[in-house]
């Protein structure tokens, strides 16, 4: 799989992969966008860190290698791109939507267990599920779907992408910084992601604690 990813790092189109991926897998939450994003990062991080050598130690250095910063800056832009697209869609959706979704057995589950816990957690919960699997659907869907203001979710959209995003390129880089430029980077990375997407997941999941009743 890996070995697969690492030559689509090597092609120009990386981008418009990311960007396709990341703004649909809040549709289809299968979708690898973080491991995408984490592999990208990860062949930055190895031609980087090969740098000029001498003739006679050959390095294989990719021709095309994915630029940082713009990758930064599509994985957060798709981000919030299929949030506002999936906004709008619950928004005009109607029973349509409901039925689509109650097809779903994983938006189905996830709406279950988070739905409630999003309504009471405000903006900053936003953030934490974009972390979360499906959390991203169940926020963006159900922000539409209550008729939430544009610019009462969109600023959170935006926080959201840009530490998702952030967090799976400084992965990606900085764990083949770390462990070098083989497989074993880019696994750590990946098993890292989903760890936080556990995390957020167990946060937002989590009962909220009753006031004890007056004496």
């Amino acid at each position: 799989m890996f070995e697969t990813l690492g030559s689509l790092t090597a092609s120009p189109w990386i981008y418009a992969v990311v960007a396709v991926s990341v703004v649909l897998d809040v549709f289809l939450p299968v979708l690898p966008s973080g491991v995408l994003v984490i592999t990208a990062a990860a062949a930055a991080a190895a031609a980087g860190a090969a740098g000029p050598v001498p003739v006679a130690v050959p390095v294989a250095v990719p021709a095309q290698v994915p630029d940082i910063l713009a990758l930064l800056v599509i994985a957060t832009t798709s981000s919030v791109l299929g949030d506002m697209a999936a906004f709008r869609l619950a928004r005009r959706g109607g029973a349509r939507l409901d039925r689509a979704i109650a097809r779903s057995r994983r938006l189905t589950r996830a709406h279950e267990r988070l739905g409630t816990a999003l309504a009471r957690g405000g903006g900053a919960l936003v953030v934490i599920a974009r972390f979360a699997p499906a959390g991203r659907s169940v926020v963006s869907l159900g922000a539409g779907k209550t008729h939430r203001k544009v610019m009462e979710f969109l600023p959170w959209s935006v926080l959201a992408g840009m530490a998702w995003a952030g967090y799976s390129v400084a992965l990606g880089y900085f764990g083949t910084q770390w462990l070098g430029a083989t497989w074993l980077g880019t696994a750590v990375s990946v098993i890292a992601l989903f760890a936080a997407g556990a995390l957020a997941a167990f946060v937002i999941r989590r009962p909220v604690p009753t006031a004890a009743p007056a004496a």
